[in-house]
C-alpha cells in the first residue's frame, strides 16, 4: 500500500464537526509522506467550499487534492462537446461548470445531457418532473448521474442523496445513467492516476459499504470501513466484506502500521 483515497462526509467529519481525531490522521499521512486524496461525491458545494471547511477543522488542504464528480464531469461534457447541460445541482456548484452554457432552470426541452447532483431539499416533484421531461424531450440526451450515493448523514439524521433521485429518472425515462462518481469504477481510477499509482497500491476508506467499499474493491482498491457517518452494523451483514472495518479514521495510522 502506498496510497490513501479518503470520503470526507462521515470519515473526515459529519456535518459541520470534524470526527474525533480526523486532523491528527490527516497530518500522519502528511508526516510518513502517503500520498493522500479526497474523494467525495459531494456535489452541493464547490471545491473551494470543502478546503475552507477542512481548514477550519485544522486541516490543510487545496483545491487539488480534492476530486469530487463535478470536476469529472465538467471535464467530461467538454470531452463530449456538450454545451448546454441541464444542471440539477445548487447554484455554488455550478461554478464548476463555468465555460459552458446551462439551460435557464425553467427550460423543459434542448437540453444536450441532463446533468443530476446533490440538489438537498432543492428537490420537489416540478424539479424532478423537469428532468424528466427534459429526458423525453430529447431521447439522444444522456442523463448523467454525478455519483450514485443512496444518502448520507446530516447533523439532523439521514438524508436521500442524488442516486435516489437518478434511480426514479431512470426507471422513467427508461434511460440508463452515466455515472461519473462513486461507485463508478473510472473514478476510482481517475484518483489512483492522480497519485501516480496502480489500483492495488491504493486504500479507500469511506463510511458506505456500497459506493465506497465495494465501489472501490470493483476497481481494484483495497476497501476500508469505518464505523462512522452513516455505517450501521447492518453493513457488516452484506454481501461486501470490507478489507478493514475501523472505529474511525482516528485508527487509520495503527491500522496501516500493523498490516
Amino acid at each position: 500500500m502506498a496510497g490513501v483515497l479518503l470520503d470526507l462526509d462521515g470519515v473526515v467529519y459529519v456535518g459541520d464537526e470534524a470526527v474525533p481525531g480526523a486532523a491528527e490522521a490527516v497530518s500522519w499521512l502528511a508526516r510518513e509522506g502517503i500520498a493522500h486524496r479526497y474523494l467525495t461525491n459531494t456535489t452541493s458545494r464547490p471545491r473551494s467550499a470543502i478546503v475552507e471547511k477542512l481548514a477550519r477543522m485544522g486541516i490543510t488542504a487545496d483545491a487539488s487534492s480534492i476530486l469530487t464528480p463535478g470536476v469529472v464531469a465538467a471535464a467530461w461534457l467538454r470531452r463530449e462537446g456538450v454545451e448546454r447541460p441541464a444542471l440539477f445541482v445548487p447554484d455554488a456548484t455550478s461554478a464548476e461548470f463555468a465555460g459552458l452554457e446551462p439551460l435557464p432552470v425553467s427550460a423543459e426541452e434542448g437540453a444536450d445531457a441532463v446533468m443530476v447532483g446533490d440538489l438537498g431539499s432543492g428537490w420537489d416533484f416540478a424539479t424532478l418532473n423537469r428532468a424528466f421531461r427534459l429526458l423525453m424531450a430529447d431521447p439522444g440526451a444522456p442523463l448523467v448521474a454525478l455519483g450514485l450515493t443512496r444518502y448520507w448523514r446530516a447533523d439532523d439524521g439521514l438524508r436521500l442523496d442524488a442516486g435516489a433521485y437518478v434511480r426514479a429518472l431512470e426507471y422513467a425515462s427508461g434511460r440508463e445513467a452515466v455515472v461519473l462518481g462513486k461507485p463508478d469504477p473510472a473514478f476510482y481510477r481517475t484518483a489512483v492516476d492522480d497519485l501516480n499509482l496502480a489500483p492495488d497500491q491504493a486504500v479507500m476508506v469511506g463510511d458506505d459499504v456500497l459506493t465506497d467499499v465495494e465501489g472501490a474493491q470493483r476497481a481494484g482498491l483495497v476497501g476500508v470501513l469505518v464505523r462512522t457517518g452513516k455505517f450501521t452494523e447492518a453493513d457488516l451483514a452484506s454481501e461486501v466484506t470490507p478489507d478493514a472495518v475501523l472505529d474511525s479514521i482516528a485508527d487509520l495510522p495503527r491500522w496501516w502500521s500493523e498490516r
